[in-house]
């Protein structure tokens, strides 16, 4: 597995070194946008409005708007600092607490932890206290510039850290609209309603549940790929010196035929005059 973190952590006076692995994946099939023409694959290009022009990656700054067009620019070197002084912090578990007592809507992310050189016995040790008290440790850290609340547990063998919210990052419920009241609900509908969820309770194996429009989506793919349905783009013509002569033929063309249509000022005084 890629390693997306290296550091320690602490519980206590008890510190060890890990590191951390992503636990999930997004199988998504990826699709590219070719052009319907030559089959090229579209680029995208950072333009600057204003200047009309493309910009390079050195002439870019980040800046925070903190109003309409108004910016506070962010030096490289300001961030990076930042960035270093909550790296070089261990993570440390602040708080024990009950993974019941924080609802789904908090978790984002998960990885896995992994004892680095000569951190297996506080490892172990962490995953047992877990394990009997029946808690996970809540805890902060900083993960791609950016500090992260996450939550410790134990999952079958391993430590899992799972990244969640903070509390000011989950939208208030208030702001739902059309939401309809209680009251409005019939005992008779609601009866029918627990009959049906009664018949469909079972116990939760992920393994029945799979994504059967990627699934279809593959075998469509493999479909065309047998039946030789695959593209490639149309490769760029080099102007050799034969197209370029007719090139500039045609370009002079064009230009001799815009010039006889228009009279030149002087042809049009003389017409004027005469009249």
């Amino acid at each position: 597995m890629h390693t997306i973190w290296k550091g320690s952590i602490s519980f206590g006076l008890v510190n060890f070194p890990i590191k951390l692995h992503a636990a999930t994946e997004n199988n998504d099939i990826k699709l590219r946008q070719l052009h319907k023409e030559c089959h090229s694959p579209i680029s995208y290009q950072k333009v600057c409005p204003i200047c009309d022009k493309e910009v390079q990656s050195e002439d870019i700054v980040k800046a925070y708007e903190y109003t309409k067009n108004k910016f506070v620019v962010l030096d490289e070197e300001e961030l990076e600092k930042l960035k270093k002084e909550q790296e070089d912090k261990a993570v440390e578990i602040i708080d024990f607490v009950k993974l019941e007592e924080i609802d789904p809507i908090y978790f984002e992310r998960s990885y896995f932890m992994a004892p680095d050189a000569n951190g297996g016995k506080a490892y172990a040790l962490l995953r047992k206290a877990l394990q009997e008290s029946g808690k996970i440790g809540v805890a902060k850290i900083m993960i791609r510039s950016k500090e992260q609340l996450a939550v410790v547990r134990v999952y079958k063998e391993a430590l899992l850290m799972e990244i969640i919210h903070f509390p000011d990052e989950v939208r208030h419920v208030q702001d739902v609209p059309n939401l309809p009241k209680e009251d409005t609900v019939v005992k008779k509908e609601l009866d029918t309603a627990l009959m049906l969820v009664d018949q469909l309770t079972t116990v939760f194996d992920p393994e029945k549940y799979t994504d059967e429009y990627r699934t279809a989506l593959m075998e469509l793919i493999e479909e065309k790929k047998t039946a030789n349905a695959g593209i490639s783009p149309t490769e760029k013509q080099p102007i050799s010196p034969s197209n370029a002569s007719d090139l500039m033929a045609a370009l002079q063309a064009s230009l001799d035929k815009t010039t006889k249509k228009k009279p030149t000022t002087r042809k049009k005084a003389a017409a004027k005059k005469n009249a």
